[in-house]
């Protein structure tokens, strides 16, 4: 039996179809997920003022911004309108307006265990321990519940 000394070429070494899609995804992914983001980031009322419509990025070139709004930092802002939300909406309504905010601005992330803890304690003081409990889910752990229990026992 006579041995080749050429190499052999393996099957497939450029990729087939899976591969090409892999690397398309590669590219196009990542230039999705930030659009769309910049897009949610623009869709939320970073305010404070707490009206049922939000501003677009286009709209706040055109608005005059109060110099109190323009001191406070967008968690604050954040957390009173939806502490205020609570007076027309529930708290699972509430909750996920907040994990929409937070995934449309990462940088809000690291502040959304207070955030979720004090609509928790709101909620507890207009609902109830029992009612308001009802409501909790995992929006930023378990921040919420754990500010309903907090209030409940103060």
């Amino acid at each position: 039996m006579k041995h080749s000394t050429t190499p052999q070429t393996r099957r497939g070494h450029r990729g087939g179809p899976a591969r090409r899609i892999g690397r398309t995804l590669a590219l196009v992914l990542p230039v999705f997920l930030v659009l769309s983001g910049t897009l949610a980031v623009t869709r939320v009322n970073w305010t404070g003022s707490p009206s049922s419509s939000a501003l677009t990025a286009s709209d706040v070139s055109g608005a005059e911004v109060s110099s109190t709004s323009v001191s406070r930092a967008p968690q604050d802002v954040l957390r009173d309108q939806l502490i205020a939300e609570l007076q027309n909406k529930n708290p699972g309504v509430v909750l996920t307006h907040l994990q929409q905010a937070v995934n449309g601005r990462p940088s809000l992330a690291r502040h959304c265990t207070s955030i979720a803890r004090a609509v928790g304690q709101a909620a507890e003081r207009m609902y109830g321990a029992t009612r308001a409990q009802s409501y909790a889910r995992p929006v930023c752990d378990t921040s919420y519940a754990s500010g309903v229990l907090a209030a409940a026992h103060s």
